[in-house]
């Protein structure tokens, strides 16, 4: 009867001791589930610009220049030779009446007074190219009218882009880089592109594309050319946007008064409060706070299950002393 009293005592003490050390070797925490990271979505590859079709009428620059007439490098009036290094100033006037066909163009040139700003930066020795359109051209570039719809001034800018600052021949026209400078306000309003394949010159005002058909004249302080088109600026004829001054340095280091101060912290602490308000700052939070329960969880089973481990082990040593006493 002893022996099975025996038997039966230690057998339930294994099974305690047994399913305390499983339960103090389990693993107290279990990592949240995370959802696989979602691969980044590949970039949209930028798709090249399509080119927009103009609707003004402009015609294309290859078929002008496959129907110009080869462009003779004569000039139809010849310089007059010079003599020791007295220098009489270049008739512009006088060049346009003998070779005839200028007569509009001449006329603007002397009620703006424009051919006085010429003849004197010729008297000083300054070198101009003249831009010079036919009649013709005014008659096919400009509805009936237009000119006297113009201020003073804007004829005055409309004929100063016609003149630019400098001598340049032929061959140089090539050498140029845009937009070219002209005796005009400034390029912004008043801009000009010229490009050149061959002897042909295209001149381009942003709202028609002329051509140089002619030397008139040429020596190496004046040049003047003929040219199929008014040249229309973009500063009479379609004027743009004003451009904004940009600000002063003094104003850039003015100090903030008291109200931008304040409105900048209150704006600043909107912001913080929002970035917490945020879907993103809630659910970090959650997140946050179940790992804490978790941890907590975790910490506590540990404890329960070392304890049950430690008590098992004093029960065990107490029924063996019993049973060694009994035999």
């Amino acid at each position: 009867m002893n022996t099975k009293h025996f038997v039966t005592i230690f057998s339930f003490l294994t099974l305690i001791f047994f399913h305390a050390t499983t339960l103090a070797t389990t693993p107290t925490s279990h990592a949240p589930s995370q959802s696989p990271a979602q691969a980044p979505t590949k970039p949209l590859l930028a798709q090249p610009p399509k080119k927009s079709k103009s609707s003004s009428g402009v015609p294309a620059l290859d078929s002008v220049a496959s129907s110009a007439p080869p462009l003779s490098q004569e000039p139809i009036v010849q310089a007059p030779p010079h003599k020791g290094r007295s220098r009489i100033p270049t008739d512009v006037a006088g060049i346009l009446e003998k070779v005839g066909g200028f007569s509009v163009f001449n006329r603007l040139l002397k009620s703006t007074e424009v051919l006085t700003q010429i003849e004197n930066q010729l008297s000083a020795s300054n070198s101009l190219t003249i831009l010079a359109p036919t009649n013709d051209a005014f008659a096919s570039s400009l509805k009936p009218g237009t000119l006297n719809t113009l201020t003073k001034e804007q004829k005055i800018q409309m004929i100063q882009y016609h003149v630019l600052p400098t001598f340049i021949s032929l061959s140089n026209f090539q050498t140029l880089s845009n937009p070219v400078r002209t005796q005009a306000a400034n390029t912004y309003d008043y801009p000009m592109n010229i490009t050149t394949e061959g002897n042909w010159v295209n001149i381009s005002t942003g709202i028609v594309n002329a051509s140089i058909t002619a030397i008139v004249f040429s020596d190496d302080q004046l040049a003047i050319y003929r040219v199929d088109k008014v040249l229309l600026p973009l500063g009479v004829f379609a004027p743009r946007p004003k451009l904004q001054p940009s600000p002063s340095p003094s104003a850039l280091l003015a100090k903030p008064t008291k109200d931008s101060s304040s409105n900048s912290s209150s704006s600043g602490s909107s912001s913080m409060s929002s970035r917490a308000d945020g879907p993103g700052g809630a659910s970090e939070d959650n997140d946050d706070d179940q790992k804490t329960n978790n941890a907590s969880s975790a910490s506590d089973f540990t404890i329960g299950a070392r304890m049950m481990s430690f008590g098992a082990i004093i029960v065990s040593m107490v029924a063996t002393k019993y049973i060694l006493v009994l035999f």
